[in-house]
């Protein structure tokens, strides 16, 4: 065979090759033509796929049942926790779940984060207990009577204290090794005074009546550069803390009261009811809107360098703040010392251990039980082990709040 004849039956053979890969083209194509016209008309994302599963196929009868039986069966934690993966199943697991799990006011259980937001029970305390750990300088709230051995306890809170050259602050946050108020961890902080003698309770997010809403920081906490510009821009002051001069150093202890500006004093009555938030801000899934200041590039001011007497007071107008005091010990002659009624919840005598009920004016006609009733009440047990049991009207976060406010030094009190 020549040379020409092998060059023609290459070429033929690359002809019919390409012919071949454009039938195989144009079949696919309309394969995929014809494949279009049976397509759904809603398109389902593969997020959406992934937040549903199979799970959600299950008829709501059923869902519902089995969730609240769950619910019922887990009363407290580490079991409690089956609750919340119940509620990370699915978006239809979540819904039921969120319908069937109640507030701490109604149920006495803390079950999601929000719930350390809101009301504590009426009839009993919830009773947990501090771990202080003085060389990382933080203190870490957890759920239960005292600590046990195998580290089953739930953590609720963890706070750490930064020293400043004017005052003390305790950052608050619910995941012990994230402080940053920058996080989605981060749900308030704790601020001193030079003496140590007054203290402001901040709230990431506003309190549940709107009334308390209109009076917050302009003023934002980060740089635009260095966070994400959907941090909240607001720090709420819902709190304060003040703990009574000793000028004359006499023998006794400390005297304290508290101020709850986001608690109305007619929560305490009959029938009345405490602000309860029912979720977090969605940091991240809302648009965040700057305030004219920021638009203008006003010089931005930094919150952990504000003095204590330029954070403004929430101005409540015909509404009444809660305020609270702490219960007056009785002198023990035999044991030579001030003592409380702890119940048994108080094992060591320490300046710190305080007891508050309601200071409130004869005027607003509650009885005298709900006067002498503890609503806060902080003690030693033992080398860093302090116990915290609260009740209606505080919530988890104020009350571990008032309690930071007792660890700070305070030589001006004592």
């Amino acid at each position: 065979m020549s040379l020409r004849s092998i060059v023609r039956e290459l070429k033929e053979m690359r002809d019919g090759i390409g012919s071949t890969s454009k039938r195989g083209a144009e079949s696919k194509r309309r394969l995929s033509r014809t494949k279009s016209y049976v397509a759904p008309d809603v398109l389902v994302t593969p997020s959406e796929l992934i937040q549903q599963g199979q799970w959600a196929n299950l008829p709501s009868e059923l869902l519902l049942d089995i969730i609240r039986r769950v619910e019922e069966s887990e009363t407290s934690w580490p079991a409690r926790a089956v609750v919340v993966f119940c509620a990370s199943v699915c978006k239809s697991w979540r819904s039921i779940t969120k319908e069937i799990v109640k507030t701490p006011e109604q149920c006495g259980r803390i079950t999601f984060p929000i719930s350390l937001k809101q009301p504590g029970p009426r009839d009993s305390p919830i009773q947990c207990f501090i771990r202080r750990n003085k060389e990382t300088s933080t203190y870490l709230l957890y759920f239960g009577l005292v600590p046990s051995e195998n580290d089953s306890n739930k953590l609720l809170l963890a706070a750490k204290r930064i020293r400043r050259a004017t005052g003390t602050d305790f950052v608050i946050s619910l995941a012990a090794d994230d402080f940053s108020r920058a996080s989605s961890k981060y749900v308030g902080k704790l601020r001193s005074n030079f003496l140590g003698t007054k203290f402001t309770i901040h709230d990431s997010q506003p309190p549940h009546d709107a009334a308390f809403q209109q009076n917050c920081q302009s003023s934002r906490r980060f740089h635009s550069k260095q966070v994400s510009p959907r941090v909240p821009a607001c720090s709420y002051i819902v709190s304060t803390v003040s703990y009574e001069l000793n000028v004359l150093c006499t023998r006794g202890p400390r005297k304290m009261q508290c101020v709850m500006n986001s608690i109305p004093v007619s929560a305490i009555q009959e029938g009345g009811n405490a602000p309860t938030p029912t979720s977090f801000p969605q940091l991240f899934d809302e648009p965040f809107f700057p305030s004219p200041a920021i638009k203008k590039k006003v010089p931005i001011t930094d919150l952990s360098s504000a003095s204590y007497s330029e954070q403004p007071v929430l101005n409540q107008g015909s509404i009444e703040p809660l305020a609270l005091k702490n219960k007056a010990p009785r002198w023990h002659e035999q044991l030579q010392c001030w003592c409380l009624n702890f119940k048994g919840r108080v094992s060591v005598a320490s300046v710190k251990n305080f007891q508050l009920v309601a200071a409130v004016d004869p005027s607003h006609n509650i009885s005298a039980e709900e006067q002498e009733r503890v609503i806060l009440q902080f003690g030693k047990i033992g080398k860093d082990i302090f116990t915290m049991d609260y009740c209606y009207p505080l919530s988890t976060f104020q009350a571990f709040a008032i309690c930071l406010s007792s660890f700070d030094t305070k030589p001006a009190c004592e």
